[in-house]
């Protein structure tokens, strides 16, 4: 592990000091014509330095497609998703015409923003523009994508069917899409109907039939399509397809059926086997598995502070409360943080409101305090109480339940329910995965409101609806 990441480091500092000789010569250049422009722009943007690479366009003394889309493309691909669709809406502004490559790289940022309003008009664009999805596979697979990460499984169908030609890549985005929402029935009747066409199956397409049955407890289904995978399609798995088969075993309470599958995987198993292991003895309460499970996770990603939570949560639940103790030093002496929790929401005119975890800046927050507060009141009527084990930190109570009230997807929440109607439905956007007490929260809520509910996390999607949520609790 330790030769690999060396390996890594040499490798990009390599490339980083390629870009520095790249930069001095483009200095030294007596003429730039716009490769030379174009070129140095795009070797920023694949090292990661946007800011180098924005400068540097603006500074183009002339710019054609070929510098919109390396900008475009390249904010979107290094997790700038609305500077990328701002840029685009500049580019279209100025007359310049678009290719299926600007067009995948927009469509990218569209569907990391998550924002139906985006997605919606960037298709409009794709039309106007000659790349409609009945004409073109590409665009119509990337579009389809595109509506399922932002919430919108009826567009992305819409997409799918219209598309005259089908290919592996539009299957798999559509397969993906169910699974992602949780409907594992649509996304293995459409496997199937993919089994009736000349078009085979690759490794991402068993990815998307095996978190379908993940996500929804089909242990017998997930084996089977496990070995069908290998054994008819020669398709050997990767270690995501194990994490998938993994995740649903540790689900249905075949701990050590999963544990002996990671010892007997021919690959190195990385943080998300281990991680779904875990994940299944939080589910179940097993501690004694689930330390297996962490200290091979405390090893791999020592600065996750999500995987010392959940083993706390797990020892609280069990009644281990020295071991607890034992977890939350271990946190406090590492000084670990968890990454700032963001939620979005999307607002009039596909204005998109952002909010983080403890934040008070926003101008409505007291507003949203206040609402959040009457929530909390409601709720406790009918028997919600926030999950303190939520807070891996040694504070009181009060302190507590304070931060459960800020985060991110419940201020997200609060905001929403403040400016719009009574009946529409709520979508939020989450960077990381939503906490358990947030969950329940949100449960609560589409029960007490009647308004359905959507999250999306960085796992999956939570359509919450009548006090319910389409996880079943288990994510």
């Amino acid at each position: 592990m330790i030769w690999r990441w060396n390996w890594g480091v040499r490798f990009m500092d390599s490339v980083l000091r390629l870009v520095v000789c790249a930069r001095k010569v483009f200095d030294e250049m007596p003429v730039r014509d716009a490769i030379s422009w174009t070129s140095l722009t795009l070797a920023y943007a694949k090292c990661g330095d946007m800011d180098a690479a924005v400068i540097l366009f603006d500074e183009m003394p002339f710019k054609d497609m070929v510098a919109w889309t390396t900008v475009v493309t390249g904010l979107a691909q290094n997790g700038r998703p609305k500077q990328a669709i701002e840029l685009f809406c500049k580019m279209q502004n100025a007359g310049v015409q678009v290719d299926d490559v600007t067009l995948s790289g927009v469509i990218s940022a569209c569907a990391q923003l998550g924002s139906s309003q985006h997605a919606e008009w960037i298709r409009n664009v794709a039309e106007k523009s000659g790349y409609g999805p009945a004409d073109h596979v590409v665009i119509g697979s990337a579009l389809i994508d595109m509506h399922s990460k932002c919430g919108s499984l009826e567009s992305a169908c819409e997409v799918f069917e219209q598309m005259k030609e089908k290919n592996v890549f539009s299957y798999s985005s559509m397969i993906l899409g169910f699974a992602m929402h949780g409907h594992a029935s649509s996304a293995l009747h459409l496997f199937r109907r993919m089994l009736r066409t000349d078009v085979k199956p690759n490794d991402v397409t068993f990815l998307g039939v095996l978190l379908a049955c993940s996500y929804s407890g089909l242990v017998e289904q997930a084996k089977h399509f496990f070995h069908l995978m290998e054994n008819k399609y020669g398709i050997k798995p990767e270690v995501n397809h194990y994490a998938c088969l993994v995740d649903v075993l540790g689900r249905a309470g075949e701990l050590q059926q999963a544990l002996d599958l990671i010892h007997k995987m021919p690959i190195k198993p990385n943080g998300g086997v281990w991680g779904a292991l875990l994940g299944g003895c939080r589910i179940h309460g097993n501690p004694e598995v689930a330390e297996i499970a962490a200290n091979h996770l405390f090893e791999l990603e020592p600065d996750g502070i999500g995987n010392f939570v959940l083993l706390s949560n797990i020892y609280a639940s069990a009644g281990r409360w020295e071991d607890v103790l034992k977890v939350r030093k271990m946190v406090k002496s590492r000084l670990l943080k968890k990454n700032p929790s963001r939620s979005w929401v999307e607002g009039d005119g596909g204005a998109i409101h952002e909010f983080y975890a403890g934040d008070s800046s926003h101008p409505m927050s007291g507003e949203i305090m206040r609402v959040l507060g009457d929530v909390v009141g409601q709720l406790g009527l009918v028997g919600y109480e926030p999950n303190l084990g939520c807070v891996p930190y040694d504070l009181k109570d009060d302190e507590k339940k304070r931060i459960l009230m800020s985060h991110s997807e419940k201020l997200a929440l609060g905001y929403v329910l403040l400016t719009t109607g009574t009946t529409s439905e709520i979508k939020i956007m989450k960077n990381l995965r939503i906490c358990e007490d947030c969950h329940s929260f949100m449960c609560g809520v589409s029960g007490l409101t009647g308004r359905a509910i959507i999250v999306r996390d960085n796992k999956r999607f939570h359509h919450f609806r009548n006090g319910s949520c389409s996880c079943a609790n288990f994510w």
